[in-house]
């Protein structure tokens, strides 16, 4: 029997700011940036179906006008304004997620955006990535309170389920930070590996981990016992798009650092047929080494990675619209 095509999904991941009443110096109130952040959400998905956005810092207006924007754009390039039909147009994008801080609509979310008639979403849950984390909740030595969106989705056509996870690690507890991703594993764990209610194809996490190559809570997401890696180390050097650093600023002189990631499960544990540290953290140097740990990390995990880009986030216009880059990822789920 032939085995099912792999199938093409693009993961995008960003941290738009949250629309705050009081800028750094160097930013732009959000009607000002919301124009060029939905025009690279829109061009970036617009020929991949199967594309998941992943958003973080967005409050609920935030949500809406991206969701709007995103579906007018849709209705506009499939021609539905010009049929002359003035019954209501099904919407093309829909979302998972909930505010963090009343699991309603207060305070900033870790969305999942997809296209329903693409994607059927079988399960949706969102907790506190805390000590309680049935309800809204700072963890350990937190400065705010930090959710995880989850998502299991069916494919309509070729009925391969991928479990999604969105979130938005502490920027001040490191503490915080390793807790929260073992709690992120034991999900992965619960519904991938031991799959008690579905037969998850693959796993993929995206969000702002806050959290650098050498931090406690990346270590853990990429560890020997971790059913994840990050996706990036999966692409050979010269392969990558873009720039290395993920969180800009606003202005100049702001130093720049890699914290927002996509990472791909499950993986494989166990199964090793001969030593491996592990690796230190630091991706950049492809020597023989770091080429044979990435073979050997590629088929522990049911993705084939086709591509990895951290894109722009500041055009000649001049207007940064988030202190982010938008980090994505092209993959076929196997």
């Amino acid at each position: 029997m032939r085995a099912p095509a792999p199938l093409p999904i693009r993961i995008v991941t960003h941290n738009i700011r949250y629309a705050t009443s009081s800028p750094f110096p160097g930013e732009n109130p959000w009607p000002d940036r919301l124009p060029g952040l939905l025009n690279q959400l829109h061009y970036t998905t617009l020929h991949t179906p199967e594309a998941f956005i992943c958003l973080q810092e967005a409050l609920h207006p935030q949500l809406q006008d991206l969701l709007s924007g995103l579906n007018s754009r849709a209705s506009q390039s499939s021609g539905d304004d010009n049929d002359g039909d003035k019954k209501k147009k099904k919407d093309t994008w829909s979302y998972i997620g909930i505010g963090r801080e009343d699991g309603k609509e207060q305070g900033e979310y870790s969305p999942i955006l997809y296209r329903p008639d693409i994607w059927e979403l079988k399960h949706s849950d969102s907790i506190w990535l805390s000590k309680t984390p049935e309800k809204p909740s700072k963890g350990w030595d937190a400065a705010s309170v930090r959710i995880l969106t989850i998502g299991v989705f069916k494919h309509k056509v070729s009925r391969k389920i991928a479990l999604a996870l969105n979130t938005h690690l502490d920027d001040q507890g490191a503490k915080s930070r390793a807790e929260a991703a073992k709690i992120i594993l034991k999900v992965v764990r619960e519904i991938a590996v031991e799959g008690r209610m579905w037969v998850v194809n693959g796993v993929f996490l995206a969000g702002d981990l806050n959290s650098e190559e050498s931090d406690g809570a990346y270590e853990a997401l990429n560890g020997e016992e971790s059913v994840l890696v990050d996706l990036r180390r999966l692409v050979e050097g010269a392969e990558r798009y873009g720039n290395r650093n993920t969180f800009t600023g606003f202005q100049e002189g702001v130093k720049k650092t890699r914290i927002d990631f996509i990472h791909l499960g499950a993986r494989k544990e166990g199964d090793d047929d001969d030593d491996d540290d592990g690796g230190d953290g630091d991706d950049d140097d492809d020597g023989d080494g770091e080429e044979a740990r990435r073979k050997k990390e590629k088929k522990k995990i049911p993705w084939t990675v086709q591509g990895y880009s951290v894109l722009e986030n500041r055009f000649d216009d001049g207007i940064y619209i988030s202190d982010h880059r938008a980090v994505v990822g092209d993959v076929l789920l196997n």
